[in-house]
């Protein structure tokens, strides 16, 4: 594609008309009336990308209830044979990878190689699915009793509600809805308003998949509003489990609602996320991952760089060259070439990312670069660095934006202590050529985060490991190592192959 692309072209590449969607699909689209309608807006110009049909409750009932029978047929399906159908899907993903990734950039902002980024972890996902299809592993265990044998398996759980944001439209649904496949679940997703051509390409990319297997209508996709559709959704016990992506407010009600109900919840919720920088760090290296992880989709992922904490000796050299990198960052449309920085989600993201800076000025901060709204059409915001003498108030906060607070520090443990004093608990990093600080922050009184890294930024994990946080950030783990345990249900087996019944612990019941 060239860089001349409109998004006419891009949505026609993917089967997607100019016309008003639908925002039900069970296998087809629905018909009938709709709920109201949304558009999709492009935060890079303001411009109406596509308009989008809300489901009604009836529609709701018709995706769930398909979703459901199929459910009933594919939690039969041998588990490799599952993964067989994940890899057609990890093809199909190759083949749109550039449109689907151009339609992320249009539809959220992601610069391109983001955009297409994003795309690439969806197959990532897919092809570890399609390994884990043969390793689902259970234990064999020793049973006290003699003749007998214990082993644990894992079956399919049942339904899974997909609750996505906007920030990574495509692959955060992809690390649930691969991985609980290969499982034997079904998928019902509900996608942000704020990026629904997405979620309608990328469902419309399985389901022609799923179609030809003779599945239609496992994964099943519902657009419609949190008051209405989402409320029903984590209220609906036909999901055992729901893996939901957003804020912390968000993840306490969807966590209470669906607790509730005795169903699980896996909630994947804000980040504030500290880089610790000691004396005897490269600079270089360092330089380069704090500008990706606070400046990378402009400030909006969860695993954005928010606070910096450098070791007082490095701190004026390292702040000053952060300042000068800051300033030649391009700010652009997210599809022009060089482009490093494209714009927020909308104006609200501006309006807030405006209030931070005042607020933490208020609080004694001096902001060294940035600051403003950029003018220009689209939602545009210039990265701003923040110097702070102590950690401020405003720092307890996650402000989805390109915002960096610096603060400095002479101790490690001091470092450390800061950057878990948060309520959040995601991502987390060091620089640093000492092997006794890295196993300082790694320990046990080290970095609380789900997530600890040396020598990188805070923000762009791969797929293989598990994805999480503790504290605020909801405990939940998607995507690599173990987190397909979550997908399933456990079943402890003890199997009696004498001709005697001993009771465990010794007990005695004779009649």
């Amino acid at each position: 594609m060239s860089n001349d692309l409109n998004v006419h072209g891009v949505l026609a590449s993917l089967g997607i008309s100019d016309a008003l969607l639908p925002g039900a699909w069970a296998g087809s689209a629905l018909g009938g009336d709709n709920a109201g309608v949304i558009d999709s807006i492009n935060p890079a110009d303001g411009t109406v990308l596509g308009r989008v049909a809300l489901a009604t409750s009836e529609q709701y009932e018709a995706v769930v209830s398909t979703a459901q029978a199929q459910y009933l047929r594919w939690r039969t399906l041998p588990a490799p044979k599952r993964g067989e159908i994940i890899r057609q899907m990890a093809e199909q993903f190759r083949i749109h990878k550039e449109a689907l990734g151009a339609l992320v950039s249009f539809e959220v902002g992601k610069v391109r190689s983001e955009g297409a980024g994003e795309v690439q972890e969806t197959i990532d996902i897919a092809d570890f699915a399609v390994g884990l299809s043969r390793q689902l592993y259970g234990l064999t265990m020793h049973s006290e009793r003699p003749g007998h044998r214990m082993y644990e398996q894992w079956h399919p759980l049942g339904l899974v509600s997909v609750i996505t944001a906007f920030n990574f439209p495509n692959a955060v649904w992809a690390w649930n809805a691969m991985i609980a496949a290969v499982c034997g679940d079904g998928v019902v997703w509900k996608p942000s308003l704020k990026a629904p051509l997405i979620a309608i390409a990328t469902h419309r990319i399985c389901e022609d998949v799923l179609a030809k297997n003779g599945y239609s209508g496992l994964f099943g996709l519902v657009i419609g509003r949190d008051a209405e559709i989402g409320e029903r959704m984590i209220r609906d016990a036909r999901f055992p489990l729901v893996s939901a992506t957003g804020s912390t407010r968000m993840g306490r009600h969807v966590g209470s609602v669906v607790a509730e109900r005795f169903g699980r919840s896996l909630l994947e919720l804000g980040g504030n996320n500290a880089i610790i920088v000691t004396a005897d760090a490269d600079l270089d290296l360092a330089l380069r991952g704090i500008a990706f992880g606070a400046v990378g989709t402009a400030g909006q992922r969860c695993t954005t760089t928010r606070r910096i904490y450098l070791h007082a000796d490095i701190a004026d050299t390292l702040t000053e060259r952060l300042v000068k990198c800051y300033k030649q960052v391009k700010i652009g449309h997210p599809l022009e070439a060089g482009t490093l920085m494209g714009p927020l989600i909308d104006d609200d993201a501006v309006n807030a990312y405006e209030a931070a800076i005042q607020e933490a000025v208020a609080q004694g901060g001096r902001v060294l670069t940035g600051g403003k709204r950029v003018d220009r059409a689209g939602s545009y915001v210039e990265p701003t660095i923040i110097a702070m003498d102590h950690d401020l108030p405003i720092c307890q906060h996650e402000t989805f934006a390109p915002i960096l607070y610096v603060g400095r520090f002479t101790d490690l443990d001091d470092a450390i202590r800061r950057q878990n004093d948060v309520p959040q608990g995601l991502s987390s990093s060091i620089f640093t050529t000492n092997f006794q600080s890295s196993e300082q922050f790694l320990g046990a009184t080290g970095s609380d985060c789900g997530i600890a890294n040396v020598n990188i930024g805070t923000s762009g994990a791969e797929i293989g490991g598990a994805f999480g946080g503790e504290k605020e950030t909801g405990g939940g783990r998607e995507a690599g190592s173990d987190s397909w345990k979550a997908y399933m249900r456990r079943q402890t087996c003890t199997l009696n192959y004498s001709r005697d019944l001993p009771l465990a612990q010794g007990i005695t019941f004779d009649v």
